[in-house]
């Protein structure tokens, strides 16, 4: 049976949705929101993620270097460029006009510190999302419901995902922004978290 470290957990983000899934699995962590500058660049969807998620957990691990940390970026990949959040509500309009009727994929890089090996582990992980035809009308009705400023691409699969999305293939919590199927077997491992029936 695994037994909990003496190290306290953090989760390195200010997601709610982070949030909930972590608390969902049923460890205890505290949040801490770093202020890593973020890779928006010309580099490949894939690539800015990973660097991302690492620079979050970096500058977490600087102030807390005895602390599990569980760190993330998630990045939409369209047409092979990446869509982070929209800078307004008219780039999230542009987003979901160009998403209507097609199908993205969603990149989660995650970035796991242990104390008790010294090690920071990093995957990516993806989804594929295909996206209703949409009209304004519609798209406005989504935004009503839900603030697409401070999530990748614009939107939330678990918020009213039926007035915009068709169907999707791979992890929902991948799509969230933190992937249960990564996370949960490193906290087991870890010691943050007890197998189910242990």
């Amino acid at each position: 049976m695994a037994k909990p470290r003496r190290h306290p957990l953090i989760l390195a983000s200010a997601s709610e949705r982070r949030r909930r899934i972590l608390a969902e699995l049923g460890v205890e962590f505290r949040v801490v929101v770093t202020q890593a500058e973020e890779e928006e660049g010309a580099v490949p969807p894939d690539t800015a993620c990973r660097v991302n998620a690492l620079r979050k957990c970096e500058a977490c691990r600087a102030r807390h270097p005895d602390s599990g940390i569980v760190a993330a970026d998630t990045v939409i990949e369209f047409e092979g460029r990446a869509m982070h959040k929209p800078a307004d509500l008219a780039e999230a309009f542009r987003f979901f006009r160009a998403l209507s009727g097609r199908t993205h994929r969603v990149l989660t890089a995650t970035a796991l510190f242990s104390p008790n090996t010294n090690r920071t582990e990093t995957r990516t992980d993806i989804s594929r999302v295909t996206f209703q035809t949409l009209g304004d009308e519609q798209i406005g009705a989504y935004f009503r419901h839900v603030n697409p400023l401070d999530k990748a691409g614009g939107y939330d699969i678990g918020q009213h995902a039926d007035l915009i999305i068709e169907s999707f293939e791979g992890s929902a919590t991948n799509i969230e922004g933190l992937p249960v199927e990564t996370v949960r077997p490193w906290l087991v491992r870890e010691g943050w978290l007890v197998p189910n029936g242990a």
